[in-house]
């Protein structure tokens, strides 16, 4: 979900303040916030602005409804929480500052914005190791590693229905690039509807990877030179220039980075790059018709997407999870009676 609006109002959470979400501290550090709406004796319906979760109890470590003190857990300390209007509903929908609230996770890094800019051929040097090729039995599409434990960006449309995943990583190795083909690769999580998805390598003796920093799409100007690297029609390792043409394109009801940037099939999942070395988009499609006509995701739709993963979660236990599989049919025996 895309949370650029046409204004963005900051709020200062505080217990006695009316307004304050609850949190729900589940397993693995993770945490969701929003409004409970019912506590049931195995779940838990929460409220999270845009959609409702249900959340197992098995999944649940403490809840602290409106940052109170519950069991004897002190609340989670004030943090700033953006709140966005959505021009659709006027609703607002809480959105964690990344690296600040309970909800936040440490994924991925953002880079800080600072210093001069940088020549594209430096950065691509800098930034190619951790662009990836991913594929699949019924074609490919690009993505990039957000840390060094293996985790990556690529967009759902690239992975949808499919088992069969495998990634392409160069490493660079004096000075020379090292194709090497992971075929372990997990679905951590997916979002259809933003056409994102999260994918881990799990590959044994996997080393440390190479990743990016993610930047602010808030803080990217219309006129601003941006670049990609991807896998265009199977053409590994494809740099492209160009600049934003527009921040708020709308396309099929989001909001998306509209570029002069060349996008081709191949591309998809692959990251847009400022001059700062920073992911600021994820390429996911073109006008066929026209030339100079590319889009991307904003980047904070994909630190929305990383921080609220586990509601995301490609998980059967997850009731959240958009895909349900069926229990196999029994083997049905028949009994034979005697005459």
């Amino acid at each position: 979900m895309l949370h650029q609006t046409k204004w963005m109002v900051a709020l200062w959470l505080a217990s006695a303040c009316t307004g304050v979400p609850d949190v729900v501290q589940l397993k693995d550090d993770a945490a969701v916030a929003g409004k409970i709406l019912k506590e049931k004796p195995d779940q838990v319906v929460v409220d999270l602005g845009y959609t409702v979760l249900v959340v197992p109890r098995s999944q649940i470590v403490r809840i602290s409804p409106g940052g109170s003190l519950v069991e004897g857990v002190p609340a989670p300390t004030e943090k700033p929480t953006a709140i966005s209007l959505q021009p659709s509903s006027g609703a607002p929908v809480a959105k964690p500052v990344v690296g600040r609230s309970a909800e936040t996770s440490e994924i991925f890094r953002e880079g800080d914005g600072t210093g001069p800019d940088r020549s594209v051929r430096e950065l691509v040097s800098l930034l190619g190791e951790a662009v990836v090729q991913v594929r699949t039995p019924s074609g490919l599409g690009s993505g990039f590693i957000i840390n060094e434990a293996g985790y990556l960006i690529t967009n759902f449309h690239v992975i949808e229905s499919e088992t069969q995943i495998s990634v392409e990583v160069y490493h660079q190795n004096d000075g020379q690039l090292d194709r090497t083909n992971y075929k372990q690769i997990r679905i951590v999580a997916m979002n259809k509807f933003a056409d994102l998805a999260l994918l881990k390598i799990e590959d044994r003796n996997a080393p440390k990877f190479a990743s990016v920093p993610l930047g602010d799409s808030d803080q990217l100007g219309v006129g601003e030179r941006v670049f990609a690297v991807g896998s265009p029609l199977g053409l590994e390792r494809t740099v492209t220039e160009g600049i934003v043409s527009t921040k708020t394109r709308p396309m099929q009801g989001e909001l998306y980075l509209q570029t002069t940037t060349q996008i081709n099939p191949g591309n998809s999942g692959g990251p847009l790059f400022n001059l700062h070395g920073q992911v600021v988009g994820v390429t996911n499609m073109k006008i066929t018709f026209g030339e100079g006509l590319g889009f991307a995701i904003p980047v904070d739709s994909v630190k929305y997407f990383l921080n609220h993963r586990d509601a995301f979660a490609y998980d059967t236990d997850n009731p959240s999870n958009p895909f349900r599989y069926l229990e196999p049919p029994s083997r049905i025996t028949k009994r034979l009676t005697q005459p």
